[in-house]
């Protein structure tokens, strides 16, 4: 690992943009692990920009990026000085493809190493960055514009990331890499990559830059083994991840039963081996409802290095989460009405994803159902081999028509939700489509999140970093 004391505390990368460079920031500081989102960064950028930048902070992290140009290409191209009009929509970047234009290159890696940068900027502890497997287009030049800023360890999962660690390898050395991408309906033995070469990226004067630590998420001991064995590289440590964790959570083992209320039924098979963690020799954390010190206690006794926290986090003062959800869902937490719901099918990925009730958001089928249908942000976007044998992209949340013209089920639609454009009106970068609608926000938590109001101090409307930190170390 990177330091010869492993941190206690690893926070977790929640939603696009609600593990902010702020709080990883404020979490490193603390000396523990801070960890910022790695997805969506590209359009965060570009969005934080045409709103000004308040704070110019945008701008003084690209002033440090190393290769010539791409800075203020980046500011010309996405920079509106005072920001673009409440109402006026914002400029569209392009979408992730199989091989990125040079814009969408230039767009993916200097948004990674902003939000690594500012993250790690005025103190000399641990950060981190959090990727999906999923999403995968936009993972290595996402992974190399984070190693530039000299994060020190890459978290991943919400997939099987094996290929990760060799890669990180091979763009510490200046090598360059591929990524094995899946494409539904392709023939048996056929293969399709994305590719990235960092030398051709920094025009032959590739900066010298370090190899971060490799963290695997992961959901069971047999995943955890099949990763140390058969991985491209080496796995430092890997975090455990339980079905009370927010966000995308792993599907229950066997087949798939839903309780009364609609939800995914886990059970003993779906908790994770420790003793085949510990035999395993790497450092392992544990997630999902442990922002309790006694439950770090317990990890620590159980052979764990510590644990991740996730929700604890997203509701401090320095999240990227808008203040105003903030506020709403401390104010649920107080009256003892924050319930999540484990929904089997809203996110485009096929993975159970957590979300917070909430009236006015799309968490309410209602309101969602009054949404018109459109994918204009294409993370979630799964490749498909067409009848010309090229790779296209359809999305289960886009217009139903869109998706059964490329081939889709009608089934696969049913209940899904375009996760994507919710994640960014979380963080107040919500887009304001043609038709004059605002997006609407969707809310990812863990079920902590009932008790979260716990972190704040007598007469107190909002809690820190910090504040979460001495709770969950506290003797």
């Amino acid at each position: 690992m990177n330091t010869v004391s492993l941190p206690v505390i690893i926070q977790g990368g929640m939603g696009a943009g609600v593990s902010s460079w702020s709080l990883a920031n404020a979490v490193s500081r603390a000396g523990q692990l801070g960890v910022v989102s790695g997805t969506a960064l590209d359009v965060i950028l570009a969005r934080r920009l045409q709103v000004g930048d308040p704070g110019g902070h945008m701008r003084r992290a690209l002033s440090h990026f190393p290769i010539p140009g791409v800075a203020q290409r980046i500011i010309d191209r996405y920079f509106i000085d005072g920001g673009k009009g409440e109402d006026a929509s914002f400029k569209s970047k392009p979408m992730p493809a199989q091989k990125p234009s040079r814009q969408l290159e230039e767009l993916l890696v200097a948004a990674n190493f902003v939000e690594v940068f500012l993250a790690k900027e005025g103190h000399d502890g641990l950060v981190g960055v959090n990727f999906l497997e999923k999403i995968q287009i936009p993972n290595l030049p996402s992974i190399f514009g984070s190693m530039l800023a000299g994060v020190s360890h890459i978290l991943m999962g919400a997939g099987i990331p094996k290929a990760i660690p060799g890669i990180l390898d091979r763009l510490a050395k200046g090598e360059s890499v591929e990524l094995r991408i899946d494409v539904a309906g392709s023939e048996s033995g056929e293969e399709h990559f994305s590719e990235f070469d960092p030398q051709a990226f920094c025009d032959g004067e590739m900066p010298e830059i370090g190899r971060p630590d490799f963290l695997a998420i992961i959901s069971s001991a047999t995943l955890a083994n099949m990763l140390q064995r058969k991985s491209s590289g080496k796995v430092n440590g890997f975090i455990i991840e339980g079905p009370t964790a927010g966000g995308h959570n792993a599907p229950p083992r066997g087949k798939m039963q839903l309780s009364v209320e609609g939800e995914p039924i886990y059970g003993n098979r779906d908790v994770c081996d420790l003793s085949a963690m510990r035999d395993l020799g790497v450092p392992f954390w544990l997630a999902g409802s442990y922002a309790e010190p006694e439950r770090v206690r317990e990890a620590l006794e159980q052979g764990a290095a510590g644990v991740q926290v996730g929700t604890a986090f997203a509701y401090c003062k320095e999240s990227g989460l808008s203040p105003e959800l903030i506020e709403k869902t401390l104010i649920m937490s107080k009256a003892g009405k924050a319930e999540i719901f484990t929904d089997p099918v809203a996110s485009p990925t096929g993975f159970p994803f957590k979300v917070l009730k909430m009236a006015t958001t799309h968490s309410d089928q209602d309101v969602y159902e009054n949404r018109s249908r459109i994918c204009d942000l294409g993370y979630l976007r799964h490749a498909y081999k067409k009848e010309n044998g090229k790779v296209g992209w359809r999305c289960p949340s886009e217009p139903i028509e869109d998706y059964l013209k490329k081939g889709g089920n009608i089934e696969d639609t049913v209940g899904r939700k375009c996760v994507c454009n919710s994640l960014m009106a979380n963080i107040d970068l919500g887009q304001v489509q043609k038709d004059g609608t605002h997006e609407l926000p969707m809310i990812t938590s863990g079920d902590d999140v009932a008790g979260i109001a716990r972190f704040l101090k007598p007469d107190a409307d909002s809690y820190s970093a910090v504040d979460v930190i001495e709770y969950l170390l506290k003797e």
